[in-house]
């Protein structure tokens, strides 16, 4: 199971906290910027728009992923790195097929995939053109899933104004009461700033952070990809780790835990 990353939580709790105490500061009053109302107006609005333009599949996948953004559980790349330099040893000395009593130690299904296929008698060239495919698929997805939160940040600052402009003409619908003039006005604002916030402080940053994830397990796996294929031409152990440790640099031993 991955760690929590909380450099997450604590950047949520910077950027709503910051604004909180900022509006404390101007002598206003927390409770002035909780109105039902407002939220229902935008989050469900936000909600039936982004559903709309997105397709299920990519809705559900970006669900998927947003607990990434607490939990990355990114791959150890030194680890995969060690694996792959044990593999290259025992492949040149013993041959290929005593790989396969290495299987059952190595915890990352892509790279087991890849050695399975080795081992199975596939060359280098059958192993890209089966894998290289299906990883430049699943970032697309990924990122696809990314921009579905990216999407919700584009029509929430609007459906805000929408609740703000629908809070105005109830106002303007009583002015028979001035005094009540005033609240009313700052209640229908509320709705632009849940809007502008709900946007530019949770959306836009989730979506973002859930692209640099899916590009982090890209460059993994094509890492792995590249380990693979100095392993199916016979590189020596020294000469795969030396191919590889530049994308272990400031990435290992990963803090996060394997998935």
């Amino acid at each position: 199971m991955s760690r929590m990353d909380p450099s997450s939580i604590l950047a949520i709790v910077l950027g709503t906290g910051c604004v909180i105490l900022g509006n404390s500061l101007e002598g206003g009053h927390f409770s002035s910027l909780v109105q039902p109302t407002a939220f229902l107006i935008v989050v469900g609005g936000t909600a039936g728009a982004t559903w709309l333009g997105c397709p299920n599949a990519e809705l559900k996948l970006a669900f998927k992923l947003c607990k990434r953004v607490f939990f990355p559980g990114h791959s150890d790349r030194q680890m995969l790195l060690d694996e792959m330099v044990k593999v290259s040893t025992v492949a040149r000395r013993e041959g290929m097929l005593a790989v396969e009593n290495l299987l059952g130690e190595i915890p990352d299904p892509f790279l087991v995939r890849g050695l399975r296929m080795l081992v199975d008698g596939s060359s280098a060239e059958d192993v890209k053109r089966v894998l290289e495919p299906e990883m430049e698929l699943e970032e697309h997805h990924g990122t696809q899933a990314g921009k579905v939160f990216e999407s919700a940040g584009g029509f929430c600052p609007t459906i805000g104004i929408l609740g703000a402009v629908l809070g105005l003409i109830h106002v303007m619908s009583n002015l028979a009461d001035p005094a009540a003039l005033g609240a009313g006005i700052a209640v229908a604002f509320v709705a632009t700033i849940y809007g502008v916030g709900f946007a530019n402080l949770l959306f836009i940053p989730i979506g973002n952070r859930i692209k640099k994830i899916v590009g982090h397990d890209a460059e993994t796996r094509q890492m792995v990809l590249l380990g693979l294929v100095g392993i199916a031409a016979g590189v020596n152990a020294r000469q795969v780790e030396e191919m590889l440790s530049a994308f272990t640099r400031g990435h290992g031993p990963a803090k996060q835990e394997a998935a």
